[in-house]
């Protein structure tokens, strides 16, 4: 496969193992991945939040780690990438309300570039109103919001992923495994331009 330029959308209390792990793994095979978020720039941190399932009605909430970023989201241009990562945890609640980050969003819809998200990364896919006709997995709770965009709901299992055209989902990070596979099938089928694979932030 031939290395591609991914963007991470992150934001404090992001969940830390749908930040981590596909940062990590996509760096591991080749790909050079630029995780920002809104108003911080390259080498400032954020916080992370480990979420887990403990016998109650939802997920409990831990702290994580600091995440340190590797670019500045004010100086990117989405066109001088080849795929978006949108993790989940609570980060997208607040992400969702930026207009550029919506803004950023379209772009990769618009283009028909590779889009994976995972479990509340839906919120800002619903904000930027890119799920009509589109199936999409989440995390239950965020079935509302991919509904009322107009997508479909997958009913997957938890350690599972859905691809619909230049969209890979999953409910939550049980399902790395297939989800970064379906993700990386994707990614070996989008050209990476040279303008894209030269262009530095």
């Amino acid at each position: 496969m031939t290395a591609k330029r991914i963007l991470m959308l992150v934001g404090d209390f992001g969940e830390d193992y749908e930040i981590m792990v596909p940062f990590q793994t996509l760096l591991a095979v080749g790909n050079t991945v630029h995780a920002v978020c809104p108003d911080k720039k390259a080498g400032e941190q954020i916080a992370t939040s480990i979420h887990d399932f403990e016998g109650q009605q939802t997920y409990s909430e831990k702290r994580g780690h600091n995440f340190t970023l590797n670019a500045t989201f004010a100086d990117i241009k989405p066109e001088n990438y080849d795929a978006l990562v949108v993790p989940g945890g609570r980060a997208p609640e607040y992400l969702r309300l930026n207009p550029r980050v919506l803004e950023v969003v379209r772009h990769f819809f618009n283009e028909k570039k590779p889009v994976a998200s995972i479990c509340h990364g839906a919120q800002i896919l619903a904000a930027a109103n890119v799920l009509k006709g589109r199936r999409c997995s989440a995390y239950p709770a965020c079935r509302t919001e991919v509904e009322l965009a107009g997508g479909t709901y997958a009913e997957i299992e938890i350690d599972a992923a859905t691809t619909d055209s230049n969209l890979v989902t999953a409910p939550a990070w049980p399902a790395h495994p297939a989800w970064l596979a379906q993700f990386m099938q994707l990614l070996a089928k989008q050209p990476a331009t040279e303008a894209r694979r030269a262009t530095v932030v």
